[in-house]
């Protein structure tokens, strides 16, 4: 009897409970959840306004956003496996780096077994780029070398990964970052001189297809404001960290562009922007520059809405920055202080491990918010996705182009699941890189 009086009171209050949430679950399905599913449906059919007729086409939306208008001169493939070697090839010559590093030290030399291994591969990729100078198009050669030095890569790694050396490779994960961006740039841009990786394929191919310059362009948006956004946000937030005098009005300040409308931000903006009396140009011409035509020429197009975007959104990054600053206890500085730390080790041992947590969650949520851009887009340009070449096309606005400018909703249904595949993939690689490097106070 006490299990089935127990049981009938769980259910009554689930039954209760769910009754109080029905409400929500209703707005919610009518405006979110039902739209969500109709429109994959929906990116499988041929539909517009100009027809009341729909009919099942499968992928065929998918395919017409790839369609090129003319083909393009480079390979896919050849640019793939262009990229993988020159990529491969940077991270070889960070081990090596390092490898050399370690050997000039007393108690972390390498194992001898590795000087054969970094040395054929390192032959390898010799032989890769004399075969690609001899041969600059598409060959068997030059494909034979690609495979072999990117699956003896492979191999290396895969049967040394848990060696010392390499984990000594890996822990230094900020200077390895900084290398192989230099060694790819050095190899695929400096030594190359071809233009035959992805980077150069999707300037190519951007401007024969516009979902594929929707990417590029949203893709450099997200290069240029994510990183810029959360290293201004650390640093103002250990400024406003301190004691120093009005801090809650320096907060303040900082938090009131979150909350003001976009709207109002991108016409202040769009009035700084102006070549002939904006606000930008007058402190420009104080160093005797030139004034620059932010919203007429196309290569200042996205760096002028990365501006816009970021001093927008600093604010609120900076509060949740400051939040997770303010949750470190503070007995681990006072431990720092007694055994003589500095505040650069302060920050590097302490700080910056203990806000991760907080700097995964700021990177997660940037980097989503960064791909839906629009609204600054549109406000700035007066409805242009940009002044010249639709050089402002970004992924949302290409949705909104094909929906509401065309009324292709198949199309637009389709660009827009492939903008979320595209978060998702990314949103998954963030989670499995954040197993390994955030670090959770015990």
């Amino acid at each position: 009897m006490a299990y089935t009086r127990y049981s009938r009171k769980y259910w009554r209050e689930t039954l209760q409970a769910y009754l109080f949430l029905l409400p929500s679950i209703v707005i919610l399905g009518i405006f979110v959840f039902w739209p969500i599913g109709f429109s994959l449906v929906l990116s499988f059919f041929k539909w517009d306004y100009t027809s009341a007729e729909k009919y099942f086409i499968g992928l065929g939306n998918y395919k017409e956003l790839f369609r090129m208008s003319y083909p393009i001169s480079l390979n896919l493939l050849y640019a793939i496996l262009n990229t993988a070697v020159y990529a491969l090839g940077a991270l070889l010559s960070v081990r090596v780096a390092f490898y050399i590093t370690a050997s000039m030290t007393k108690y972390s030399r390498p194992k001898r077994k590795f000087s054969l291994f970094y040395t054929i591969l390192f032959v390898l990729f010799i032989l890769f780029y004399l075969v690609k100078a001899a041969n600059p198009g598409f060959s068997v050669l030059w494909l034979l070398f690609s495979l072999l030095f990117i699956g003896y890569f492979i191999y290396v790694i895969r049967r040394y990964r848990k060696d010392n050396h390499i984990t000594m490779m890996r822990s230094k994960s900020w200077t390895t970052l900084l290398l192989f961006i230099v060694f790819y740039i050095v190899f695929a841009f400096w030594l190359s001189r071809s233009g035959d990786e992805l980077i150069s394929y999707f300037r190519l191919a951007k401007e024969s297809s516009d979902f594929l310059k929707a990417i590029y362009n949203t893709v450099y948006y997200v290069i240029l404001s994510v990183p810029t956004q959360i290293g201004l946000a650390l640093i103002i937030a250990l400024l406003l960290n301190r004691n120093i005098k009005f801090k809650n009005l320096f907060r303040t300040a900082y938090f009131i562009p979150f909350v003001t409308s976009v709207v109002a931000v991108s016409l202040v903006w769009q009035w700084m922007f102006n070549d002939q009396f904006g606000l930008l140009n007058y402190f420009l011409s104080w160093f005797n520059i030139n004034k620059i035509a932010w919203l007429k020429e196309e290569r200042w197009t996205i760096p002028t809405i990365a501006m816009v975007s970021v001093w927008q959104h600093l604010g609120y990054t900076t509060v949740i920055f400051l939040a997770g600053l303010q949750n470190i206890d503070r007995s681990y500085y006072e431990a720092a202080d007694v055994d003589g730390a500095n505040g650069w080790q302060k920050f590097k041992f302490i700080t910056w491990p203990l806000l991760s947590p907080t700097t995964f969650f700021i990177m997660i949520i940037t980097m989503i918010g960064s791909f839906k851009i629009f609204s600054q887009i549109f406000i700035l340009y007066q409805g242009l996705p940009g002044p010249v070449n639709k050089s402002g096309l970004t992924l949302v606005y290409y949705v909104f182009q094909k929906f509401y400018d065309e009324q292709r909703m198949g199309v637009a249904s389709a660009a827009a699941y492939m903008l979320f595949l595209i978060i998702l993939l990314l949103t998954f690689l963030q989670f499995w890189i954040g197993k390994k490097r955030v670090h959770y106070e015990s």
